[in-house]
Parts: C-alpha cells; structure tokens; sequence
C-alpha cells in the first residue's frame, strides 16, 4: 500500500571499515545488508570505494586489491541472493585499460548497472587522477562482470516496475559539487531519488557548508537526495573522515546521522515521490529548455512490505520549526503583511483604517499588522479606527480584551451594540430572532460589516478584513459579510500560524499589560459570538465543536494543496501523525467534512478580496488556486 502511495524507504550505511582489507569490508558489509533488509530498507547506499576504503592512494595499482575487491563483490552477491533490498555499493573495477571508481547497483544475487564517477578531484588534498578515469573517458555503454553484461555509464535510471515514480539515479562525491552535476540531469530526466556515494573529509566549516550544498541539490532538482560518506577508520594520514549521512527531499531534511562514530552506524527515512512528482508538474518552469539525454532504463522490483512509515510529520506544518530562526520567521511574516498594506494606503493615500475588534485571535493579528503598518509609514495609531460591535453571543471577557488591546495601543476605540438593529432588521425580513438559525447569525455578520463599510467612507478609511486562510478554506464566514473587506490581511494566514504569530507578539511585548490581554485573548476558546452566551456567562458557540479541530484542518489543506495529496494518503499520514490525540475515525469524519467544506465554499473564496501571500498555499482566484464553484467532491470522499 505504501509504495502505491509512493513511499519509498531508503537507508545510507556507514560501515565499520579497516584500509585495504576486503574481507573485512565485505564482512562487515554484508551483516549490514542484513540488518538494512530487517528494517524493510528497500534501497540503501554505501560510501564511495566501499568495498577497499577510499584512502587506499597508490595501493589502488595493486592487482591483489582490485582482484580481491572483485571477489568480495562475488560474495557479496552470493550471500545477499534471497535479499529484496537493492544496494548500491562503492569500489574500484577495470575497464577498458583503465581504472573507475563506481557505484554498483545490486540486487538478490544480480548486479544490475554501474555507475561511475565523473568528476575527479585533483586539488588540494585529493589526487584522484593519480588513480582513477573519469566516466568521460569510458568508450562502451556495457560492462561483463561474471559473465554477464549489464549497463555501464551515468545515463543509467532504475525505475520500479509497478510504481515509475519511484525512479532512482547515481552520481558519486566531486559529482554533486561540480556546477554541472550528473544529478541535474538524472532529475530532469524522471529520477525521484538520487544516491551519493561520498568520501568527504572535514576540515572548518565543510560540515555546514556540505549539508546546505545537499539541502540545495535536493530543492533544486525537486528529488529526494541520499548522502552516504566515508567514516572516520578511513586513513587519517592527512585528513580526517567523518561518516556523514544525510537524507533530504526537496531541500526538507528527514534524516542525519551523528559524526565522528567508529562503528557501523545506518539511517533511514522514506521518501515520498508521488509528493516530489506533484511539485514537478507544477513548476511549470522545471523542465524549462533542456539538451535531453537518451537515458537507458533498467526495471526494478521493489517488495511493497512496508507495514508503517518511520518519517514524522509535523502536526503544526504552516508553523516555523527552525526554534534558532523563530523571531526571524515571524518579523518576515508580519513585514509582508504590514508592507502589503503599506502599498495599498499608499496607492489609495489613505491614512486610516477601520477594523472590526472582537477581542479573538484574527482580530487582533490584523489589528498588529496594522500597527506595525503604521510605524513603517509614520502614522500614529489614532489613525486606527478600532469598532468593537457587541451583539446577541458577545461575552465581556471578549469585549474588555477588545477594548484593552486597542487602548493599550493608542489607537480610537468606537463601541457600537448591533443588538438593536439587528433586532430592527430582523422585525423587516419576518426572523424571529428566538430562532438561532443561519440568518439569525449571518444578519449580525452583515450588519458588522455594513457598520464598518460606512465608518470607512464616512472617515475617508480602508476596512482591513480579519479573516483567515483556514476561515476561507471551511468557509467559515459570511458571505458578503466578514468574508468583505478593503484589504484583508490575514487571508494567506492559517489558524495556527494566526495563534502561534500572536503569541510571538506577546511574548515580545514591552508592556505587561499588552502580554496580559494577548495572553487571555489565546486563552479564549474560538467562537464568532453569533449565539447567545450560557447562563453563566460563557461562550457557547465554539466553532471547534461545529467543524472540526483547526489543527487537524489545517494539516489537511496544507497537504491537499501543497502537495496534491490523495485523500486515502492524507488520512494515513494524518493517524500516523495524531495517533495519540484522536481517533481514526475522528480523523476520518473532519477529512471528510474538510472536503466537502472546501468544494462547496469555493463560491466564497472567487469573490475574496485583495490580500497578502505569505506561505507557499493561497486560496486567492487571482493567484493560486483556480477552481471551479460547482466542482463534485465525490471522488474525493474514497478513503
């Protein structure tokens, strides 16, 4: 089920290894193959030169190293002929008069290609041109290894035969720094996941260096990127190994193994090429004009007998996760907004605005984005005109926090009760207002945004809307209500990220009482107020309990859109990631409500107004998402 899903679940080994002598490195390599079999690696990959050790120097021109390597090849494969795992091992091999340094690609008993390298150092601390041919130098497109020929070259793809976007290719240490790397190519050319075979030593500052070059290969290339790099017992003559391994997709790292360990030591993670795959086909720019290669393809059976993923998922994905990075993260965030906004009272040459303060979490986020609008153009907050507009389900937890948050910032606080009009109005259209039905509610939405409408033609104003991404995703709002605005700020920002930017805010806060009300405002439970209070008081309509939890909705639309997710995929990966906080079945019934939300909401969101782009998912008509109202959700619905 899980390669269906394009899951494919790699392994980079580095092995215990002594310079030159083969029969250990075989040994210990093949105890490894097993140990990476047990754990259901479907591909794993050694460092370069594997096999002998890479910092063997002028022994490479010993016939008994290369014939030994070739025999501890022999046994290697003897010994791994029931195995399914495919493994991708590093050594030397003779050919055509001269000496490769290669990747070979085996599998139960057979080897099935070889790659080598291209790109030979000859700098500084590496002579490799001392020993070794580049793969340019090679005249013939097949090699006979135990009398059988099977591919040789870099233009050499595996592709498994049931699922072709799992498709891996090769390329070998110097290969990935090089500025035309062979991994360019074997990604434009249909390869999801590329190995390195690496000998990589350290000196000040390459670690760093080496993971931002992996990083930037994988988000480049769009591809899952395998780092596998000689260890420490490599010679230590002149430099020192280090046994880095690394596992990215598209520039996110899954896994990375601890430095510096005299052991044999294995990481392994899956990658998802069904996720890389729909990248591709949106970055229309991709393939962009290219010299195509005749890229031969060599078939591969990989066993579907993975029970359960390894990978996390993050619960929060639209929240920062570099911890070091947080306040650099969160001030980029609200300068789009605040600069998004500066442009538009700019173009307008307005210098006030009108907002609707309920004392909740958007309000509140777009009423900072405002105020930091204003330090950037040199308005003074009074300019800020601040509507609270208590009615029928307004609580006075909500309304004094309100009230504290704008006076804390010096901006004009309006109160103005919406009970009596709304009263008035629903007397007009026949409501019985002891009816809490849709226009019940939707009569006191629509009233709030004419008040502010006025306001801001009255005032020569902007209206700055407060609704956020995941509000126009449910379609948790009004039509032609809170969904309008002038400018609405907060639209490409989700529920989450809403909470964890205020919090940001507070924390940073040089007032205590600027924490305090944050602080109560986020321990307030999420309601729109349309409904009247309990008897003691308290919110009553809590929009949680109507439509789902706002983590589990937001780690479903960042998952459908980001990455096209099917949503039989979506709702394994979400009990894989929330097996401790619901049920399957509550994941199943709000996915399902998700889905059906989101298609009949799009109406909604053709119709939104003009609003910042902040993360890489939008809902915006004019941007990212181009979607029909009327589209059928049924197809949808098969989990």
């Amino acid at each position: 089920m899980l390669k269906e899903m394009g899951f494919v679940r790699v392994g980079a080994i580095v092995p215990k290894l002594k310079v030159a002598d083969v029969e250990f490195n075989v040994e210990e390599i093949i105890n490894l193959i097993n140990v990476a079999e047990e754990k259901k690696i479907q591909i794993a990959c050694f460092p370069e030169l594997c096999i002998t050790g890479y910092s063997c120097g002028d022994l490479f021109y010993q016939d008994i190293l290369i014939e030994k390597s070739k025999q501890g090849l022999k046994r290697i494969l003897d010994e791994t002929k029931n195995l399914n795992i495919i493994t991708i091992l590093g050594m030397p091999i003779k050919f055509e008069n001269q000496l490769f340094n290669v990747g070979i690609v085996i599998q139960r008993g057979e080897i099935l290609g070889v790659i080598p390298k291209t790109f030979i150092p000859n700098y500084a601390e590496f002579y490799e041109k001392r020993w070794f041919a580049s793969s340019k130098n090679a005249k013939q497109k097949e090699i006979c290894i135990f009398d059988k020929n099977v591919p040789f070259g870099t233009d050499v793809l595996f592709k498994d035969k049931e699922n072709e976007d799992i498709c891996f290719g090769i390329e070998i240490c110097e290969d990935l720094w090089a500025v035309e790397s062979p991994s360019n190519k074997i990604a434009l050319n249909g390869g999801t996941v590329i190995f390195n075979l690496s000998a990589s030593n350290e000196i000040i500052g390459k670690n760093e260096y080496r993971k931002e070059l992996v990083k930037m290969q994988s988000a480049k290339t769009i591809s899952g990127y395998v780092y596998c790099s000689s260890g420490v017992n490599e010679s230590t003559a002149d430099v020192v190994f280090s046994g880095h391994s690394m596992i990215y997709e598209n520039g996110k790292q899954l896994a990375e193994n601890e430095r510096f360990d005299f052991e044999s030591n294995l990481i392994y993670s899956e990658i998802d090429t069904k996720r890389i795959m729909n990248d591709r086909i949106k970055n229309i720019s991709y393939m962009g004009d290219i010299d195509t290669l005749n890229y031969r393809t060599v078939y591969v059976q990989i066993k579907d007998d993975i029970e359960s993923l390894e990978r996390k998922y993050e619960e929060f994905p639209f929240v920062p996760t570099d911890k070091k990075k947080i306040n650099e993260i969160c001030n980029e965030i609200l300068n789009i907004q605040g600069y998004g906004l500066t442009k538009r009272l700019l173009h307008t040459k307005m210098n006030k605005t009108v907002i609707g303060i309920s004392g909740g979490l958007d309000s509140t986020l777009a009423f900072l984005v405002i105020e930091r609008a204003y330090k950037i153009l040199n308005i003074p907050n009074k300019n800020i005109i601040a509507i609270t507009m208590p009615g029928f389900g307004t609580t006075s937890r909500t309304n004094e926090n309100a009230k504290k948050l704008v006076t804390t910032y010096n901006a004009t606080l309006k109160e103005i009760d919406i009970t009596g009009s709304c009263i008035k109005h629903f007397e007009d259209i026949g409501q019985n207002e002891n009816i809490h039905d849709t226009a019940y509610e939707n009569a006191q939405a629509r009233e709030r945004t004419q008040i502010l409408m006025d306001i801001a033609n009255k005032e020569n104003a902007i209206v700055v809307g407060t609704g956020d991404l995941s509000e126009l995703a449910l379609g948790w709002c009004t039509y032609n209500g809170d969904q309008m605005s002038m400018y609405s700020v907060n639209s490409s920002i989700p529920k989450t990220l809403v909470r964890y930017l205020i919090k940001w805010v507070a924390d940073n806060s040089q007032t205590e009482e600027c924490k305090k009300t944050i602080y109560d405002i986020l321990d307030t439970p999420i309601s729109p107020e349309l409904l009247p209070p309990n008897e003691s008081g308290q919110i009553e309509q809590k929009t949680e309990e109507q439509i789902g939890p706002y983590i589990l909705h937001d780690f479903f639309l960042y998952h459908f859109l980001r990455y096209g997710t099917s949503p039989k995929k979506m709702y394994y990966i979400a009990c894989k990631t929330f097996e401790e906080k619901f049920n399957n079945d509550e994941i199943k019934h709000w996915l399902q409500v998700f889905i059906k939300r989101f298609f009949t909401q799009q109406f909604k969101r053709n119709s939104m107004p003009d609003g910042p782009k902040v993360g890489t998912v939008s809902l915006s008509p004019r941007g990212d998402l181009r979607m029909p109202s009327d589209a059928s959700y049924n197809l949808w619905l098969e989990l």
